[in-house]
């Protein structure tokens, strides 16, 4: 504390995501004092508007001053305004992570969720991706002639056995349907001591808690005053399957 010369940039800072939570639900004042029900200004309007138009990202022009505007008029102006719940879902932290793979370091993506526990809740890991098993499981749709004969039955399938003669081409044989479960290989490789983890390198966290809206929250350590946790990316929700999309392509899945 003695280092900061500047007392206002401080409090300015969103330092951690419960109190982003706070001042996204005007639950806190700015000195970071929590408000509680029986508090005056607990869940404020104003109060709420104010925060509000701090915490975005202000580098990302990307994000349009209409749609922040209409965002926050979207979020104020219902009959009951909606607010970040922590223990609610519908959001979820995007951990990139690097693991040591055979000798080599590798990206990996773990998708993680609050799950109740007992009589509390606890992070758990819901999905992974990693590249590197992309690669393993791609479909070579260039090669012509890999199948299985539709009367394979008839010969108790005895020609499987040139679906495994080459490691290589066995994806040729698996269903068009096929999607390989990231998580499922990344457990196994990890009980079979092939990767080994490393490092947290970014953490994300992405919110459908809002109703026809999306948000992405992001740290950002920089000089100033606009800091901390912000939202980073913001997308209104119109057709009825934009939340599905959306959360498809967030978890890279096609």
């Amino acid at each position: 504390m003695d280092e900061m010369k500047d007392e206002s940039r401080l409090y300015a800072e969103t330092k951690q995501i419960n109190q982003f939570i706070r001042r996204f639900n005007g639950e806190e004042d700015e000195k970071g004092e929590r408000y509680y029900a029986t508090d005056k200004q607990y869940r404020n309007l104003k109060l709420r508007k104010k925060y509000l138009e701090i915490l975005f990202d202000r580098s990302n022009t990307g994000i349009s001053n209409d749609l922040k505007t209409q965002f926050v008029k979207d979020v104020l102006e219902k009959k009951e305004p909606p607010i970040l719940d922590f223990h609610g879902g519908n959001w979820f932290a995007e951990v990139q992570a690097t693991f040591n793979a055979n000798g080599k370091d590798q990206p990996i993506t773990l998708f993680m969720e609050l799950e109740k526990h007992h009589l509390g809740t606890r992070w758990t890991i819901y999905k992974v991706h990693a590249d590197m098993y992309n690669d393993s499981f791609k479909r070579d749709t260039v090669v012509v002639g890999k199948f299985l004969h539709p009367m394979s039955h008839e010969l108790d399938f005895m020609n499987l056995r040139k679906a495994f003669l080459n490691k290589d081409s066995v994806t040729q044989y698996v269903s068009k349907k096929f999607t390989p479960d990231h998580l499922s290989v990344f457990l196994y490789e990890s009980k079979k001591g092939s990767i080994k983890y490393k490092s947290v390198e970014q953490v994300k966290f992405h919110f459908f808690q809002i109703p026809g809206w999306y948000f992405e929250l992001a740290e950002f350590n920089r000089p100033g005053y606009n800091n901390g946790w912000l939202i980073s990316n913001l997308v209104k929700l119109s057709a009825p399957g934009d939340e599905a999309i959306l959360r498809r392509y967030v978890h890279h899945e096609n």
